[in-house]
């Protein structure tokens, strides 16, 4: 009963909060607080290293019951080590935007942090449900409340910002569901069976023609989530337009979403479709690092600035999970943490200038660190930590995943490679014109909060650790990915892979 645990407190949380928010501010802030702490207590008893018992390999917990048996459709959800990653960062980063809207969101409180559960629940539906309409339905139910986060608390464009996210990923959702019915109907056709059961789902045989169809149908919907050029352009209005919590969500979280249904379903229920379009998976990949770089080094916005950065880091996670080898797969997961981490950062401080001088123009600014210092020194670090610096986090998801798609692609990784000189540019254009230079008289800026203060400590320590000691979030992955190997076994020789050795 613990993974259903996971998603019912935060939605118990929510009614709650709304109900005290009503005479009492802080009730909801403080609801929202304890609910994720005791959603992080028992992450903690899952994490523990216990030999699961009756689980197949990989696999660290699992819950099954009956929602409409009719249909084949179940409540079943499973947790592996890379779904207990995305729960830890999903966890962390929502305390985070907890911490970082305590004095900023001061309307409608209540409600503010009913979509900020509700988001969570569904976000974590969706890293464990492992029925496809029981995917789905989580997939959906993160969406409206985002959608009411930048709405009702975003900037002077947030309800057109809003409709456009809610169209592109609402659009792209019900493509996929089409495609998970197909597969069902296909799998009934093959077998008598009709059911949504992922693993069932595996093995269903089918045509090329109808397996590349179906897959493209996950894909795009994945593809619009993560974002992939050209399926992005919702991303930079809403990351503009979203308040701060907002902003760290939906770049730190619901962006996983979908690289996490890439490596969860695209490739494992249809492999050689999948393999077929590695080509131009990867071209896409590559298009997205070097676009978004481009888009970025042009920008004068901040926030625009770092969302068209999270377009050029993204990249490197799809040409890790097309590569589909041990090294790019690791340094695609530990890309998608490091910039979960280092891009929230950046959003938050980037908040923080807006709200204290009411501008994110970098026209505007400048000379940020003759008055606040220790600001500067932190926004310092996560810009070079996002231009990939050696002993941070970035570094090491963007070289394993280079390294891994030289195996499969020279010229991928050799472009790939070029976004990275290509993120030093803007990233230090970004600090040239924000922290450097003559101060502007009316762009004073105090030191951050004392809540501020911890949690950029917190992000700090998370992002060096993982850096200078990626061992034990690979270790936590590895089993996952191990799994996935003998379902893409029969396509592997079209990735031209170096070695059996490097198959997952």
């Amino acid at each position: 009963m613990m993974l259903p645990a996971l998603i019912v407190i935060p939605l118990l949380a929510a009614l709650v909060a709304c109900l005290g928010g009503r005479t009492r501010a802080n009730w909801p802030r403080r609801v929202t607080v304890g609910a994720l702490l005791l959603d992080a207590l028992i992450l903690a008893e899952l994490t523990r290293p216990v030999p699961a018992i009756g689980l197949a390999p990989g696999w660290l917990a699992h819950f099954d019951a009956p929602w409409i048996p009719q249909l084949g459709i179940s409540l079943r959800l499973d947790m592996d080590g890379l779904s207990l990653l995305l729960l830890w960062l999903t966890l962390a980063l929502t305390l985070a935007s907890v911490a970082i809207s305590w004095r900023e969101v001061t309307a409608h409180v209540g409600f503010f942090h009913v979509c900020l559960l509700a988001t969570t629940a569904g976000i974590i539906g969706v890293f464990l449900a492992t029925d496809l309409f029981l995917f789905f339905f989580f997939w959906e139910i993160m969406l409206v409340p985002m959608y009411f986060l930048v709405a009702i608390w975003g900037h002077e464009r947030r309800v057109h910002a809003a409709i456009k996210f809610f169209l592109f990923t609402q659009g792209s959702g019900l493509l996929m569901l089409l495609a998970i019915f197909a597969l069902a109907f296909v799998h009934r056709q093959s077998t008598g069976e009709f059911t949504f059961d992922y693993f069932k789902l595996l093995h269903t045989p089918m045509s090329s023609g109808t397996g590349m169809l179906l897959m493209l149908g996950f894909f795009i919907a994945f593809a619009v989530k993560l974002p992939v050029v050209p399926f992005h352009s919702w991303l930079p209005d809403t990351h503009t337009q979203a308040p701060t919590a907002g902003s760290v969500l939906l770049a730190g979280i619901l962006l996983k979403t979908g690289a996490y249904g890439l490596i969860r379903f695209t490739i494992p229920l249809f492999p050689d479709a999948a393999h077929r379009f590695t080509p131009i998976a990867l071209a896409l990949g590559v298009l997205g690092i070097l676009y978004g770089a481009v888009l970025a080094i042009g920008q004068t916005d901040m926030k625009r600035l770092v969302a068209y950065s999270s377009v050029s880091h993204l990249g490197f996670v799809l040409l890790g999970i097309f590569a589909w080898n041990t090294l790019a797969l690791q340094g695609a997961v530990i890309q998608m943490i490091a910039h979960g981490i280092s891009t929230g950062a950046l959003f938050i401080l980037v908040g923080s200038v807006q709200d204290r001088l009411h501008t994110r123009d970098l026209r505007h600014l400048g000379g940020l660190w003759h008055g606040a210092p220790r600001f500067s020194a932190v926004f310092l670090f996560f810009a070079i930590a996002s231009l990939g610096l050696p002993g941070l986090g970035n570094f090491v998801g963007e070289f394993l995943t280079l390294l891994g798609t030289w195996r499969v692609s020279p010229p991928a990784a050799v472009l790939g490679a070029v976004g990275l000189v290509m993120a030093a540019v803007y990233a230090l254009l970004l600090v040239a014109r924000a922290l450097l230079g003559p101060a502007n008289p009316q762009a004073v800026m105090g030191e951050l909060s004392g809540r501020h203060r911890v949690t950029m400590a917190a992000m700090i320590v998370a992002i060096v650790a993982l850096g200078v000691y990626p061992q034990p979030v690979i270790d936590m992955a590895s089993p996952s990915l191990l799994h996935l190997g003998p379902l893409s076994a029969r396509a592997a020789p079209l990735l031209h892979l170096a070695s059996r050795q490097d198959q997952p």
